[in-house]
């Protein structure tokens, strides 16, 4: 589990690719501080397994289900990637949960000043993920917890606004209109549309335990 609390911005390394499978090796310092093979690293909030290290850098395998639902396809040699170790019992929780689970893609489509912030506007690449989002709502792009400010549903669009901090300690300072994020909605949001039976191709409300839509609106929900 992470908390979208991104510790540092590495570089891509290298890159070896076999069809859809791919190791990326990457540069980095403040991850590998205690670092052991097996353990999880978030790179661009995609949730990997360290399977080699050196003095400066680690490597990741990349499987195809992951290379064809995330951003990690489209990195060169160079490229700046998000890192977030997984979270230790007992850390202070400063983010939201974030398993680094991606669940697809979105493209920005509008970067623009607003006094001391810059506001994203991204258009996921579906409906759904559109649909599991929630203003004022948690959603992490690129491994980084955010804040959703608004959402534009005849756009298909989303909008955050990012604090100086954020964006001069995070790769996002680098991103622009057209290139891609990487999309993890809030996992609250998705159990409970999990339960309502509401996700993309399920007709009728699922029934775990006698819970339905109109349950939850005879209690007030």
């Amino acid at each position: 589990m992470f908390t979208g609390l991104i510790e540092e911005v590495g570089a891509l390394r290298r890159t070896v690719r076999e069809g859809e499978a791919m190791v990326l090796t990457v540069a980095a310092a403040k991850v590998l501080e205690d670092v052991k093979l097996g353990d999880s690293i978030a790179v661009n909030g995609v949730c990997l397994t360290v399977i080699s290290f050196g003095g400066a850098s680690f490597s990741v395998d990349v499987m195809p289900e992951t290379y064809r639902h995330t951003n990690l396809s489209e990195l060169q040699p160079g490229s700046p990637v998000n890192l977030e170790r997984a979270m230790r019992a007992g850390d202070r929780f400063g983010g939201h949960i974030v398993q680094g689970h991606v669940d697809g893609t979105g493209v920005i489509v509008r970067r623009q000043a607003e006094a001391n912030a810059v506001v994203f506007t991204v258009k996921p690449q579906s409906e759904e993920l559109l649909r599991l989002a929630v203003p004022q709502g948690s959603v992490t792009l690129d491994g980084i917890s955010l804040t959703i400010v608004s959402l534009e549903p005849a756009a298909g669009t989303l909008t955050v606004s990012i604090i100086p901090h954020t964006l001069r300690e995070t790769a996002l300072q680098h991103k622009r209109p057209g290139d891609t994020l990487n999309i993890e909605n809030d996992i609250l949001g998705k159990y409970v549309a999990r339960l309502l039976g509401r996700r993309e191709g399920e007709s009728e409300p699922a029934r775990v335990g006698g819970l339905t839509e109109a349950k939850l609106r005879e209690f007030g929900f």
